[in-house]
């Protein structure tokens, strides 16, 4: 039987977006298990499986259902050993913990607000209703005026990527080698923004271009699966 995500998506229902789904949705591919989504707009999220979670991603592999992305990546590190690792190692999971958190702190918070009414657009009327009134507490201004500030910001953000851009002169992947769930962090935060948004975060000859692209690739080329919004 099939491993059942619930995936985070807008009015269109074959375009998720979320990039801790894609976390999973890539997790999943790697360790070559068969999975279905369930499309999940913001207010369903309170019915899947009872309420289990606040959030998506939420897996449903047989009897057992994992909430969070690195939780549910964990959960498929310990059930299925004989797969392809997400961590090579206890190392691995240490880094990927470094790399979830400089994903969310760096890397989410000039993405989330950069492309925040594209995300709200990607909405129906009653989930924009629900963005509206959950997103704007939080930034404690309209949303019309959260990403008012990208373009002079821009550049800051791609400087923060310096590391991964220089890490890349001495291994294709985070993971080293081959890709390892970290890829698939920082895949997810750059996949969030290339289906909702159209502006262009990355420059195109920024080698972090040219390895996001593979990560593209990767799995039979799952990202590409859903077009760009440009």
């Amino acid at each position: 039987m099939a491993i059942l995500l619930y995936d985070l998506v807008g009015s269109d229902p074959s375009r998720p977006y979320s990039p801790h789904c894609w976390k999973t949705a890539m997790s999943l591919a790697h360790k070559g298990l068969e999975f279905e989504t369930v499309p999940t707009r913001f207010l369903d999220v309170p019915t899947v499986e009872g309420g289990v979670s606040k959030t998506v991603p939420v897996i449903r592999d047989g009897a057992r259902v994992v909430a969070d992305s690195f939780a549910i990546a964990l959960y498929l590190e310990e059930t299925y050993p004989d797969r392809p690792s997400l961590f090579g190692g206890e190392g691995g999971e240490a880094m990927s913990r470094f790399i979830e958190r400089w994903s969310q702190t760096i890397l989410h918070t000039y993405l989330g607000a950069a492309a925040l009414m594209d995300i709200y657009g990607m909405q129906d009327e009653p989930n924009r209703a629900y963005f509206r009134q959950s997103r704007e507490p939080r930034f404690g201004k309209k949303l019309e005026e959260v990403p008012g500030g990208r373009d002079a910001g821009l550049a800051a953000f791609r400087g923060s990527l310096e590391p991964l851009r220089s890490m890349l002169a001495y291994q294709p992947w985070i993971g080293g080698a081959s890709p390892l769930f970290p890829d698939y962090i920082v895949f997810g935060a750059l996949q969030w923004v290339r289906v909702a948004s159209p502006y262009q975060f990355l420059a195109a000859d920024d080698p972090v271009s040219e390895w996001f692209g593979r990560c593209l690739d990767l799995h039979g080329g799952l990202g590409r699966g859903v077009p760009s919004a440009a």
